[in-house]
């Protein structure tokens, strides 16, 4: 088994725990909302529950991603996994929505006051998300995971609407024990609060996945430049005239032409080729698949050359 599907395997395993954490909170906080009478926990339980088929839809674009390129799809099928991202934000922006609508509506009722058992869960569900938060975000930059990061910062959005709850929670019963009526609205406030918080985080995430469904290449010349490097001390490369390093979510594929003396024959400019492709596989995990083209290089050109480069 090579590294690259031992890592996507691993990201599986991460999804399904992902999605059997979010079954257990979506059930624990419905319950005890609906017992305990509170509405932000309630609207808690709604994102939770949004979470799990969030956590559903990564694991089949894992999945998806992981297979082999094959005759229809020569780039592979990492974008699947961009997708799966992108059905994780839409599906926040629903809850978002319907927790909104719920929110606005329970403004117009008289208040009800959360029990404490209410408060005791939602603390417990920051403390599960923070973890899980925190773990997701090292492996998935590990993997360089588009869906696993995505899934990690729905955690952290788990973590604000909770605490948001829990204060809400908080306040709304302080506010029926020293008789302030606006306080014990702060429940159906603190709903409202989750929505906001949820919208806010799935549109990053839409956005993120968004520039690489569109095959938005790297630009940043601090990870362009470890590319560079290893290409220009392959032997016969004089010269790299253009470098595109396309990201495919798990993986990227490289798009580069390099300059040999134009001179030697189209053997020896080919086996060059193969050198750079068989060098960039090596030395960087994350590349899949490396295509180059040749250009001669002659005396006196302007480009610039190895050692300017080195």
């Amino acid at each position: 088994m090579d590294a690259t599907t031992r890592l996507a395997r691993q990201g599986t395993r991460i999804a399904y725990a992902n999605a059997g954490f979010n079954v257990a909170l979506t059930v624990a906080k419905g319950l005890v909302g609906a017992m305990a009478h509170s509405d932000a926990l309630i609207a808690d339980a709604v994102h939770s529950a949004s979470d799990l088929v969030g956590s559903l839809a990564v694991i089949i674009g894992l999945r998806i991603a992981r297979k082999p390129p094959d005759e229809d799809h020569p780039y592979g099928h990492g974008k699947a996994e961009l997708i799966a991202s992108i059905v994780v934000a839409g599906l926040l922006i629903a809850a978002a929505i319907d927790v909104s609508v719920s929110s606005i509506s329970s403004f117009f009722k008289p208040p009800k006051v959360p029990e404490m058992a209410a408060a005791e869960m939602a603390f417990a569900a920051i403390v599960v998300k923070e973890l899980l938060f925190r773990y997701n975000v090292r492996i998935g930059r590990r993997l360089q995971s588009k869906s696993l990061m995505a899934q990690a910062y729905d955690h952290r959005s788990d973590v604000y609407s909770s605490l948001a709850a829990l204060i809400g929670i908080l306040l709304a019963i302080i506010g029926e024990r020293l008789g302030m009526r606006w306080l014990m609205y702060m429940d159906t406030a603190a709903g409202l609060l989750v929505a906001c918080l949820v919208l806010k985080m799935a549109v990053h995430i839409a956005q993120d996945s968004l520039q690489s469904l569109m095959d938005r290449v790297v630009l940043e010349e601090d990870a362009l430049h470890p590319y560079r490097e290893q290409v220009l001390q392959v032997p016969g490369v004089r010269a790299i005239d253009e470098l595109r390093v396309r990201d495919h979510g798990q993986y990227v594929i490289v798009d580069i032409e390099i300059a040999v003396d134009g001179d030697i024959t189209v053997f020896a400019g080919h086996d060059i080729a193969a050198t750079v492709r068989r060098v960039l596989r090596e030395k960087f995990a994350r590349v899949q698949d490396v295509f180059v083209h040749v250009n001669p290089y002659e005396a006196g050109d302007e480009r610039v050359r190895k050692d300017q480069e080195l």
